[in-house]
């Protein structure tokens, strides 16, 4: 079990912190640990026709609610889709507050080589506004340069279900090559073989308090 009473997941969009690390999360629940989803932008303007431009608030509030996640430890901001980088001042300004406000042991951030603008951004200044905490590094394939599979957190099928389970609330992401339960469990089974087990999600060791 790790050791960190709360819990943080930085997702530069909805649906990233489900991707990167969501059978974790409801592993952490089910320890009764305290965890807390952040995300930085609904993309109202990469909403496909013709849900709603408002659906990925839906879908995400719909999400964390099968990972066990308590509405009020949901945060969502509404910056620009592709555009945070004109913003890093204010998301850095917003990540010091969470800081302040939760106070958590362990945050959950990108990849520091994930190649997605928004991403980048939010990785790169969630360490600057996180580095006196445990950090750990998700991992999102198709926009990873490089990952190093330095940490791995093994779950049950019951974790990894409710992986899917959430996921499936994102209707308006289905088209998405990479949102199919194929490719999701085929990752899964490949980093639990990585450590003779079924099932893991692996992260990069960022910053490790001990």
């Amino acid at each position: 079990m790790i050791n960190k009473r709360k819990i943080l997941i930085l997702a530069p969009h909805t649906d990233d912190g489900e991707f990167g690390c969501g059978a974790s999360i409801a592993k952490f629940i089910e320890q009764g640990k305290e965890v807390y989803y952040v995300a930085f932008s609904l993309a109202e303007e990469s909403v496909p026709s013709p849900f709603p431009k408002n659906i990925l608030e839906t879908e995400v509030k719909a999400a964390v609610k099968e990972l066990g996640i308590k509405q009020k430890n949901l945060l969502l901001f509404k910056y620009q889709v592709r555009h945070f980088a004109y913003h890093r001042q204010e998301i850095l300004e917003d990540l010091v507050e969470l800081n302040k406000k939760i106070k958590p042991d362990l945050v959950f951030i990108p990849c520091l080589h994930d190649l997605h603008q928004d991403h980048s951004t939010i990785a790169i200044e969630g360490l600057r506004a996180f580095k006196r905490t445990s950090i750990l590094g998700y991992e999102i394939p198709w926009n990873n340069m490089n990952f190093a599979t330095q940490c791995f957190i093994t779950f049950k099928g019951e974790h990894f279900n409710k992986k899917l389970n959430a996921l499936n609330c994102y209707n308006s992401q289905k088209g998405k090559y990479y949102a199919s339960e194929k490719f999701i469990r085929s990752l899964a089974n490949t980093r639990g073989t990585q450590i003779g087990v079924k099932y893991a999600e692996a992260f990069e060791v960022i910053r490790w308090i001990m």
